[in-house]
């Protein structure tokens, strides 16, 4: 049996956890913090779950795996912890294969071509299906009945007490600082305490941490910040996931997305560019005047009424981010038991129930070549357009 040690306690780690146990491996999981981490990536109230991925074929193939995975784990150990009550992405201008929409054309494109079943909305018609929305400035867009958010926290929470009853070990409050190898193989890794883990694989599920960890693939990798604000709407009754559904406003323009009301507040985000941080920074974890208005900027048109409502919260949403932009999980070719996998940048939590499973086979050597360990990258587009501005 394979003794192996996984770094990091977020999704990627518990899910490879949970499908390495399954493989037959002895596991221990290694998690600075307590489960979730407070600071980690798949921490917070809420996560988009969502298919839409411009003409990304890979990526819209596997969310389509994981969307079955969430419909089951939600029959089973969590329950109610997906939601799908669909996703709306609205554009001011017609979308185009040329326009500023590009994303969301290409998103409906490939979709629709792969059978699923979108409702085309913009201006009158998208104003009588969530009269939330000023008509007047969304001219196009479409609303994806399959999708929804996760409770990103408690589904951390619900694996890893999958993961212990499926007998994985979880060590909390322990920090790997370092590692011992040779040139073929790492041996064991330095805990804060002072003593080594032993093992027979290794693998790195430390998230937007990965840079500062690893030194020898360090300028793979960065930490962004990303300003989160969570807001008290008037008439809550409006935001409602039945009438309210997650969504994208201009998102490859804007950044701007949101979800419905969560435990009495509506969450708003920036999924752009961002600003590098150092992860383990309070500072770099605050939410600026500035970063609020980039924010709540775009919500004056697209959500007048949501756009006055009062803060409850802000936060900094820390993504691990390749420079790529794609996800990074493979075996380094010079010692193949140690295994990275992370480069969520910002979309790899909604992947989480086909994770296990690309990780596990990393571990044995089969790579999506996407996915490959790849130290020759350096900064490009996103495979995730959202990210970046697609005029």
């Amino acid at each position: 049996m394979p003794r192996t040690v996984v770094v990091g306690g977020g999704v990627f780690g518990i899910a490879a956890a949970l499908e390495l146990r399954a493989r037959g491996d002895d596991v221990t999981v290694i998690e600075p913090g307590p489960l979730p981490h407070p600071q980690a990536e798949s921490t917070d109230i809420s996560k988009v779950i969502r298919a839409d991925y411009g003409a990304d074929v890979l990526y819209t193939s596997l969310m389509e795996r994981a969307l079955e995975g969430w419909d089951d784990w939600n029959g089973s150990f969590a329950k109610g912890l997906y939601h799908s009550c669909g996703v709306l992405f609205v554009t001011r201008a017609t979308m185009t294969p040329t326009s500023k929409s590009r994303f969301e054309h290409e998103s409906f494109a490939l979709l629709t071509a792969r059978g699923h079943a979108l409702e085309r909305l913009g201006g009158r018609s998208l104003a009588k299906r969530f009269p939330q929305w000023n008509g007047d400035v969304y001219a196009d867009g479409y609303f994806n009945p399959l999708g929804g958010y996760a409770e990103s926290g408690a589904v951390v929470s619900a694996l890893a007490r999958l993961a212990r009853d499926r007998g994985v070990a979880i060590r909390e409050g322990v920090r790997v600082i370092g590692e011992r190898s040779t040139s073929a193989r790492v041996t064991a890794v330095e805990i804060d305490s002072g003593d080594a883990v032993s093992g027979d694989r290794f693998v790195y599920t430390t998230g937007c941490w990965t840079g500062g960890l690893l030194a020898d693939v360090a300028a793979c990798f960065r930490a962004t910040g990303h300003p989160v604000v969570h807001l008290l709407p008037e008439d809550a009754d409006a935001y409602r996931e039945e009438r309210f559904p997650v969504f994208g406003a201009d998102i490859s323009q804007t950044g701007v997305y949101g979800f419905p009301l969560i435990g009495g507040v509506v969450k708003v985000a920036s999924h752009g560019p961002g600003r590098v941080v150092n992860p383990s920074s309070e500072a770099d974890r605050t939410v600026t005047a500035a970063e609020e208005g980039e924010i709540r900027g775009p919500l004056r048109e697209a959500l007048p009424a949501l756009s006055r409502a009062p803060l409850a919260k802000t936060r900094i949403c820390v993504y691990g981010d390749t420079l790529d932009g794609d996800l990074w999980i493979a075996p380094d070719p010079e010692r193949p038991n140690r295994i990275i996998a992370a480069g969520g940048s910002g979309h790899g939590f909604k992947f989480a129930p086909v994770l296990g499973s690309l990780i596990a086979d990393a571990c044995e050597g089969i790579v999506e070549p996407r996915f490959r360990w790849r130290p020759e990258i350096r900064p490009s587009a996103s495979a995730d357009a959202a990210r970046f501005n697609a005029s």
